[in-house]
């Protein structure tokens, strides 16, 4: 039997140790994931450094160092595809980057495990714990901090609401004011509110746009052509 002749007692308990590294490493980010509700959880880590694992770890069987490299790129870019599968896009947000990113790092755990090197996959397990964990504070205070239009890059919309029948005429009119104060439009939605209403978005072209024109220009739309409900908002992206 060809078992018999591959089978050899010391390779074998090298794989095993660098399956349980991977596993138990794998579940210890998957935990993180799983306790605050994400998309990936803890099973999906976990297999995802177990398969890292075991691929690097035949490669370098079959082949060496060098095959065990070779098979590492290919973890990476593959481990792609399944992260794009987590990330949505939700309007003007995007969720689940964090989890893609979470992913690539269980891949990297298990391929550092795969390659015998356990001292190094505790070490970037800690790390990515730290990341995910450690980092959330900081995060939530930055979030706070108050910030002008002007020094952030960032999608800006206008919204007016106004009766169904108006609603060509009264886009003309948003879209000729945000024109002559020099805020061209990118796109102009039409949007249902109730039976005869409806909400008109124009998003701009500019990613640095002062509060205070959207202000006036929001506060002149109200007075002089009696839009009952006028606002804008601002959505910040990389």
């Amino acid at each position: 039997m060809r078992f018999l002749t591959l089978f050899h007692l010391w390779p074998f308990l090298d794989t095993l140790v660098s399956y349980v590294t991977a596993f138990v490493l794998g579940t210890a980010i998957g935990a993180e994931r799983q306790y605050r509700q994400r998309t990936a959880g803890l099973r999906t880590n976990a297999l995802v450094a177990i398969g890292a694992a075991a691929f690097v770890d035949l490669g370098q069987r079959l082949g060496g160092d060098v095959e065990s490299i070779r098979i590492i790129a290919y973890v990476v870019s593959g481990i792609g595809f399944l992260g794009a599968g987590v990330i949505m896009k939700e309007g003007m947000n995007v969720r689940g980057l964090n989890t893609a990113a979470t992913l690539w790092c269980s891949a990297a755990v298990g391929s550092i495990a795969g390659s015998d090197m356990v001292a190094e996959a505790v070490l970037l397990t800690i790390v990515v714990l730290v990341a995910n964990t450690a980092l959330r504070p900081l995060v939530d205070a930055i979030n706070r901090i108050p910030f002008a239009g002007s020094t952030v890059e960032a999608t800006y919309s206008v919204t007016i609401t106004v009766p169904t029948p108006a609603a060509g005429p009264m886009g003309d009119l948003l879209v000729g004011h945000l024109e002559a104060a020099q805020l061209p439009v990118a796109d102009l939605n039409t949007q249902k509110r109730g039976e005869d209403h409806v909400a008109l978005v124009a998003t701009l072209v500019g990613t640095n746009v002062p509060d205070t024109e959207l202000d006036a220009l929001v506060a002149h739309l109200g007075r002089v052509h009696g839009i009952d409900h006028a606002t804008w908002q601002v959505s910040t992206h990389d």
